[in-house]
């Protein structure tokens, strides 16, 4: 598969070859992480169908997503997202967790989930895989029972800022690839540490004045401006890259 390159000149590339050697932790600010969002929405705006992005995209969102979990050393998902995509292992396959390896990061990212009140599913496929690196960010003292997965608990609230750098600082971790949900992204937009955009728009219109948009919550102190860095489109889809203004 071949991506149409639209912008910023014409030409056609692999989504495998498109999302390499980024290297986003060399962009790392001073105190914390380099910290992009993926997000996929419908044309009008949605950032869900039926309470779930699964079947949004097509072939070559799959192949985005799971490439960009290559290039960072960890992913941070809300605990809605979590539980309602079923989060399991980042890396499912050896053939990612060697590139990750040949571009000089660790074989398997550290899942950071954020978690105010600790309600998480103990039989989520993430929590019961051993071999899985999990970070639980919340506010409540106690610790999760019958799980499998080696669990390390950040005590840091809602404090997305504290959060993000004490990954820097405790865990050597120098680029965060967070894959939503929109609340947390409003949160991440709000605190100024959100430095690019992946976004996937798919070809559908579902409607719906309750269906959540890629950014929930409060309206921004000031919107928060954004450089088109590539576009590119398959299928009808169309796949953005954005640099956010510091």
């Amino acid at each position: 598969m071949e991506l149409k390159r639209l912008y910023p000149r014409q030409g056609a590339t692999p989504p495998e070859q498109l999302i390499s050697r980024l290297d986003l932790g060399s962009r790392a600010p001073a105190g914390r992480p380099y910290v992009v969002l993926n997000m996929v929405s419908t044309l009008d705006g949605k950032a869900a169908v039926g309470g779930t992005t699964r079947g949004m995209g097509g072939e070559a969102d799959r192949l985005i997503f799971h490439h960009l979990r290559t290039q960072v050393d960890a992913l941070l998902v809300g605990a809605g997202t979590a539980r309602i995509e079923r989060y399991g292992r980042a890396t499912r396959s050896e053939e990612l967790r060697a590139k990750r390896t040949g571009e000089g990061l660790e074989p398997e990212p550290l899942t950071v989930i954020v978690s105010g009140r600790l309600h998480l599913p103990a039989d989520l496929p993430l929590l019961q895989d051993p071999d899985a690196r999990v970070a639980i960010a919340t506010g409540a003292e106690h610790r999760l029972d019958g799980i499998a997965a080696p669990v390390e608990y950040l005590r840091t609230g809602d404090d997305l800022p504290l959060l993000l750098a004490r990954l820097r600082e405790d865990h050597g971790v120098r680029s965060v690839l967070c894959e939503g949900g929109p609340t947390l992204n409003s949160f991440l937009l709000a605190a100024g540490a959100v430095d690019e955009l992946f976004l996937s728009t798919t070809t559908q219109i579902v409607g719906g004045a309750q269906a959540l948009t890629i950014v929930a919550g409060r309206e921004l102190t000031a919107p928060a401006g954004a450089e088109l860095v590539w576009l590119h489109e398959a299928s009808g889809e169309l796949f953005f890259r954005w640099r956010l203004g510091r």
